[in-house]
């Protein structure tokens, strides 16, 4: 039977099999990075469509590029499976599935426990078991290690953690497309739920990370989390508030922020936007005001942050009627091309994006909409949002025949020179016009 020394010296010498479970945009990257550095990985889905491409070496997200999958499917130190036995077979098991919220803005921890339960089904001596998915302080100890215990007990099992077996958390930092970091050179948090988790969890991610940064409980660790996603969050929020105000004052909030930028202490740029997307800032800071309630607390200053980004694309919206108003035109009937459906620039990342929910509000107030991604060709399935379109290829035949187009998402493959020298009228909510050396188009900043 492995011990906690047996299980060190394994991880410590990089001789140790890791298996992740959930292989999208945290758990893949992580997948590639440990076996980049040696590791034997097995790589756990429920989805048949990610193990057939991991098998057949066909890349499913784009944004990493065509080495990633390719060089897993080819490699004897990687194993794609969705059968839960095979996780027996790990020293370590690290979970990166999603957390979303349910439909009355609730943490959903379906996936977190499903994974749990999975876990204590085959559970042996010696396993470390990780925690990366996003969540409120507490759910490592009480929600992921409740249901392992639950089904260890079921499965006839009486390991005890700390002991038998070792639980930590350690917060996923993935942003998607970003340049200049990646898995590995990102610093990576990690708290145990006792010394000995700690360590253990330490020892890995040094045989995959540059710098790993224990923290002395799951719970800080998981708060970190929380902290990072909601200062982001509420600075976003401060700048699109400040957004509609100077708008209205006519003047305009991205040169005031490039102007106040040049204090070079004391101040941070963020940027306006159409709203909030991707996986962490949209929904994560929530977690923290559920939980917060539970001990009596309020978090008026998250929630009012929250209550002014998910204002952002019926403002953007609004600020289309008002343009095409001003060009003596209605919304209801207007012909408009939504620029980007990604929630970010240059990513085929659709999760939450905004773009989304205002393709929804332009079509109840009457128009008609069509889209331009080069990065997403066809609507995907989203949680809350399904629709039947394409990607339309950019002509000067298009663009003019417009009443509207409604810059989304700054792609650097998008041809804004077309765009604004056949577009009749553009809302540009990323600034994406600014630098343009002629434009015929009227641009509408929003």
């Amino acid at each position: 039977m492995s011990t906690f020394r047996d299980t060190l010296e394994r991880l410590t010498e990089g001789e140790a099999t890791v298996a992740i479970i959930g292989l999208g945009y945290v758990g893949l990257p992580l997948a590639f990075t440990a076996h980049a550095n040696g590791l034997s990985v097995i790589g756990f889905d429920v989805d048949p469509a990610k193990i057939k491409a991991l098998t057949t070496g066909e890349s499913y997200l784009k944004h990493l590029g065509d080495e990633i999958v390719p060089t897993l499917a080819q490699s004897p130190r990687f194993t794609p499976t969705s059968d839960v036995e095979q996780l027996r077979n790990a020293d370590a098991i690290i979970i990166c599935v999603p957390t979303p919220l349910g439909v009355h803005q609730e943490p959903d921890l379906s996936f977190v426990t499903q994974s749990g339960a999975t876990i204590g089904s085959i559970l042996r001596p010696g396993q470390l078991i990780v925690l990366e998915s996003t969540s409120y302080p507490g759910t490592t100890r009480d929600e992921m290690l409740g249901a392992l215990q639950k089904a260890h007990a079921v499965a006839g099992g009486s390991l005890v953690v700390g002991e038998d077996y070792f639980v930590a958390f350690s917060p996923e930092r993935e942003d998607p497309g970003r340049k200049g970091h990646n898995t590995r050179t990102i610093p990576k948090l990690v708290g145990g739920l006792d010394a000995a988790s700690t360590e253990l969890a330490c020892a890995l991610y040094r045989r995959i990370v540059d710098t790993v940064v224990p923290v002395r409980t799951a719970e800080i660790a998981e708060a970190a989390k929380i902290l990072e996603n909601v200062f982001r969050s509420v600075n976003i929020a401060l700048v699109n508030e400040l957004k509609v105000i100077l708008s209205a004052m006519d003047i305009d909030v991205w040169e005031v922020i490039e102007a106040a930028s040049t204090k070079p202490f004391g101040f941070m740029p963020f940027y306006p936007g159409p709203g909030l997307g991707g996986h962490c800032i949209p929904v994560d800071p929530f977690y923290l005001t559920w939980k917060a309630r539970e001990h009596g607390a309020v978090t008026r200053f998250i929630e009012l942050a929250g209550e002014i980004n998910t204002r952002m694309p019926e403002y953007v919206v609004e600020q289309c009627a008002a343009a095409l108003n001003d060009d003596g035109k209605a919304l209801n009937g207007a012909e408009i091309l939504v620029i980007g459906l990604a929630y970010k620039p240059d990513i085929d990342d659709t999760r939450e994006s905004p773009a989304a929910e205002i393709l929804d509000l332009l079509e109840e107030r009457g128009a008609r909409i069509r889209y331009h991604d080069p990065h997403v060709p066809s609507f995907p399935a989203m949680r809350k949002h399904r629709r039947e379109l394409t990607s339309e290829t950019l002509s000067p035949e298009l663009l003019s025949a417009l009443d509207c187009t409604l810059i989304v998402t700054n792609h650097r493959r998008v041809d804004y020179d077309m765009i604004g020298q056949y577009s009749p009228l553009v809302v540009d909510t990323r600034n994406a016009m600014k630098d343009l050396p002629s434009i015929r188009a009227r641009v509408v900043k929003a």
